[in-house]
């Protein structure tokens, strides 16, 4: 075991929100709150942007119970950022700031949550320190909704994604069902480069009422079969439920969303968005049915209210598992999930993988778990992702609605926030 390190310790998150990721910050800062090593808590406001510019929280001014609602509050409560930070034998001028900040409070430990870019700029933070001679434990902490970080059966914040998107399209089978005439409907859901979400639209019809067919950016699109898809199902039942991921492409690597890299975020990555209305209007032309295109869009991101209990559980265990681990002398590592079955019964179990085998991979779904005509998904994927969603939780309500944590934010140089 290294020799006891004592000092502050910094949690910021980055990237897309979910439902469970202050969960996971629960998690962090509570262990750290309570820990001997640690002599201060803070709070990095919008990720890394907000270590950059001295923009820290001090989490010890916060009221514990304010604190442990962080379990049910969706989005990143810290806020979050998209900071692409450059290579530091390329570049070092971020990594100095940042070796400023750090030596600034005495940050001894840095945790750091969020998926494939944030594991990446954790990597890059602690191979700086290192190289500097500067003692600080750096620690990753997995979130993704898309759940495309590699070395990981899942991430926290998929689960919840996966049981709003599976609800809904539950919901909407039984409304696009209502009527004796025709009708069409396609769901657009996220998903750029990874299909989980969209497929996981597969548990609503596993579970009685859902989408007809499903289509992942795994597998090639192809227009014209997607067509006679569509027709072969409302011929045959009269109406056609269909999820789509928003990241479907060509052959040729073009999205069918059409949408081109001149609108970003702030790695790149581009913006889709309105593919659900555009194949509603060509299915709308070529087969002359009532057709709508409903786009999930934000909801499925931070829907507390459809959170699966097992992955508020995980989340937050994770937030702990990455405090734990750093005080007994881990660093350049992050939390990953694997999955144990015992006697039949799901268990996910905690390990630690190196930032190295994360940053900047992706993790698709197995093409073994997609059907022969590429349009729905196999039984493996539904026993894949139903252990996931497991338990509602007790939800906080006040005059029946949400209880959401309420924080301070107190900055730690002693200024008054925004």
């Amino acid at each position: 075991m290294s020799k006891k390190l004592t000092g502050s310790c910094i949690f910021g998150q980055s990237g897309g929100p979910t439902a469970v990721i202050n969960a996971s910050a629960y998690g962090v800062i509570k262990a750290a709150l309570e820990s001997p090593n640690i002599t201060r808590v803070l709070g990095a406001a919008n990720g890394i942007v907000g270590v950059l510019n001295d923009r820290l929280y001090d989490m010890g001014e916060e009221d514990p119970y304010e604190l442990s609602l962080l379990l049910h509050t969706p989005s990143s409560e810290l806020g979050s950022c998209r900071y692409k930070m450059k290579d530091p034998d390329v570049d070092d001028t971020d990594y100095k700031r940042i070796l400023e900040i750090f030596k600034k409070y005495d940050v001894r430990y840095f945790f750091y949550n969020g998926g494939n870019d944030s594991m990446d700029t954790c990597d890059k933070i602690n191979r700086y320190m290192e190289k500097v001679g500067y003692e600080c434990r750096v620690m990753g902490v997995p979130k993704t909704i898309d759940n495309d970080l590699y070395n990981t059966d899942h991430c926290p914040g998929f689960a919840s994604a996966a049981k709003y998107i599976a609800t809904s399209c539950m919901e909407v089978s039984k409304d696009a069902r209502v009527y004796d005439s025709g009708m069409i409907t396609v769901v657009e859901i996220m998903g750029r480069h990874a299909g989980w979400l969209a497929a996981s639209a597969a548990v609503a019809t596993y579970c009685g009422s859902g989408p007809d067919l499903i289509y992942l950016p795994e597998v090639d699109f192809n227009m014209e079969t997607f067509l006679n898809d569509v027709k072969s199902v409302y011929r045959r039942n009269g109406k056609v439920l269909v999820a789509v991921s928003e990241g479907i492409h060509y052959a040729d690597g073009t999205f069918v969303s059409e949408a081109k890299t001149s609108a970003t975020d702030g790695f790149g990555h581009a913006q889709l968005g309105g593919l659900a209305a555009m194949l509603a209007e060509i299915i709308k032309n070529e087969t002359g049915a009532k057709v709508r295109g409903i786009e999930l869009s934000l909801l499925q991101r931070c829907g507390a209210h459809l959170a699966s209990q097992t992955d508020i559980d995980e989340a937050y265990l994770a937030g702990k598992t990455a405090f734990d681990c750093a005080v007994a002398g881990e660093t350049g590592k992050m939390v990953a999930f694997k999955r144990e079955m015992i006697d039949g019964e799901y268990h996910c179990k905690m390990e630690l993988i190196p930032l190295t085998s994360v940053a900047n991979y992706e993790k698709k779904v197995p093409l073994e778990w997609i059907n022969e005509d590429k349009n729905f998904v196999t039984l493996e994927f539904i026993d894949y992702v139903l252990p996931l969603l497991q338990g509602e939780p007790d939800l906080p309500r006040e005059h029946s609605m949400p209880r959401y944590a309420r924080l301070k934010k107190v900055f730690a140089d002693g200024r008054i926030v925004d």
